[in-house]
């Protein structure tokens, strides 16, 4: 596995860490057996939150077209699998939700961070998206994403690897 240098944040250009999480479904994927294929990775808060919710629609609506692009969609949040399994279900979910209970990857990508919301201050996963080349460096990072008109983003980048 590679780790990143203490303190430094991942950037483009940046070899992707290499992870094997459990999905919903029972399989684990481990990242860098999806090579050649460029990977969206997606980290989000929550299953079932509207924001969450709305982001894993988006990218289950275009799969076929991130497919197209040649492109693999992972989303990681901490819920159990079982909770992505219900998840999946609940809203027709196409994209693979992977498991990071333990918030290893989490951490590794540099996405969960000290939160606030309504005063309070607390630890969770900052919604943010990496595309992964080929290769398996880091070619775009999104970071505190705003879920309207991402999917999209996403997929021209996807189709800009070429």
């Amino acid at each position: 596995m590679i780790d990143t240098p203490a303190g430094k944040p991942l950037a483009e250009g940046d070899v992707a860490p290499d992870f094997t999480l459990p999905r919903d479904g029972g399989e684990d994927v481990t990242l860098s057996a999806l090579r050649p294929a460029p990977v969206v990775l997606y980290f989000y808060p929550k299953d079932n939150t509207p924001g969450c919710t709305k982001q894993a629609i988006g990218f289950t609506c275009l799969q076929e077209e991130f497919k197209a692009a040649g492109g693999e969609i992972l989303g990681v949040s901490k819920d159990s699998v079982k909770k992505h399994e219900n998840f999946r279900a609940k809203h027709d979910l196409g994209v693979a939700l992977l498991s990071d209970a333990e918030s290893d990857v989490c951490e590794r990508y540099g996405v969960f961070v000290e939160k606030k919301m309504y005063g309070k201050t607390f630890m969770g996963i900052e919604r943010a998206t990496f595309l992964i080349d080929g290769e398996g460096r880091i070619a775009r990072i999104w970071r505190k994403v705003k879920v309207g008109g991402h999917v999209e983003e996403v997929l021209e980048a996807l189709r800009a690897l070429g």
